[in-house]
């Protein structure tokens, strides 16, 4: 990466069905605290669990409207992202959700797997779907062992995957880290990418909380969005073999 120090912020959208948290979510984007533009990282509807694809998809292309559009996928079901074990049905979700997206004219270009989960066949297919990855941390959440399946990374990388190249850009900061980070006078990372989750605004106290970290950051790096910095990422990050450590 260049010399340049950006911030960018996105939102894991698992309730985009829930009238409640899906107005917090939609008055929030488009507030644009700190003028980020947040990127949804959106659920796509559940058949078996019976969500609704219609009122889905008008909610999806509201928030694709104000900010880079992505898929994150739970990899069970509706109210549980990450499955118990790998295999190859993890990766072969993410494709049939992507066709999917495809067919109703979206175009998602970022990825997040819940609960954070990452395989070598999962990111392969993310490869062959062009997506740029985010799943990636710069910290091991507390409720992972070392051993689960997950990727690690601090900046921004190309991950080669045979003759494909996976873009991933990092997630960096929860809420709570981000707090502490625009307070603590030691530097933060190059990129610094924000994440929360939708339902996160249903607490008047988080909400706040949230929108004031994201007014401190922009004072402390660049405000930029996900498209911006996988532009720059695509150009001058650098090569790592998978699994990244």
């Amino acid at each position: 990466m260049t010399g340049k120090r950006y911030a960018v912020v996105s939102c894991h959208v698992e309730a985009i069905l829930d009238d409640r948290t899906w107005e917090a979510f939609s008055a929030f984007q488009e507030s644009a605290p700190g003028g980020f533009r947040i990127a949804p990282l959106v659920r796509p509807p559940d058949e078996a669990a019976g969500e609704a694809a219609d009122v889905w998809l008008e909610r999806a292309r509201a928030a694709g409207s104000r900010g880079p559009l992505g898929h994150h996928t739970h990899f069970v079901g509706p109210g549980h992202a990450r499955p118990p074990h790998p295999g190859p049905e993890h990766g072969e979700r993410v494709r049939r959700e992507a066709g999917w997206l495809r067919e109703q004219g979206l175009r998602p270009r970022f990825f997040c797997g819940g609960g954070w989960y990452m395989d070598a066949g999962v990111a392969s297919i993310l490869a062959e779907l062009g997506y740029v990855d985010c799943t990636a941390t710069a910290f091991r959440p507390s409720y992972l062992d070392d051993a689960a399946p997950r990727l690690s990374l601090d900046r921004p990388a190309r991950l080669v995957l045979g003759r494909r190249r996976l873009l991933a850009i990092p997630t960096t900061h929860s809420l709570g880290q981000a707090a502490r980070a625009t307070l603590d006078p030691e530097p933060m990372p190059a990129v610094v990418h924000v994440y929360f989750h939708d339902t996160d605004l249903l607490s008047r106290r988080r909400r706040l909380a949230l929108r004031a970290t994201l007014v401190a950051l922009a004072r402390r790096r660049d405000v930029s969005d996900l498209d911006e910095v996988a532009a720059e990422a695509e150009a001058s990050a650098p090569e790592l073999p998978f699994p990244a450590t």
